[in-house]
């Protein structure tokens, strides 16, 4: 992604009151905030942790069934 893809916005006096970024960007931004969150609470930390190590699951579309959406 390249810097080119920011686009600031400025007011009238010329300064910067806004940011246009891609949405990729916006989603990664996001995604480190809630880790960055969920990485406060010592409980959770843990739970992620484990959630990591974990080599078994349910397959998306298996959840989905069983929810029946």
């Amino acid at each position: 992604m390249s810097a080119t893809a920011i686009q600031y916005i400025s007011n009238a006096d010329g300064n910067f009151t806004d940011v246009v970024i891609p949405i990729e960007l916006w989603r990664e931004i996001e995604s480190e905030r809630e880790t960055a969150y969920l990485l406060k609470s010592e409980a959770m930390k843990q739970r992620l942790l484990e959630a990591k190590k974990r080599q078994e699951g349910v397959s998306f579309d298996d959840v989905c069934k069983k929810l029946g959406i």
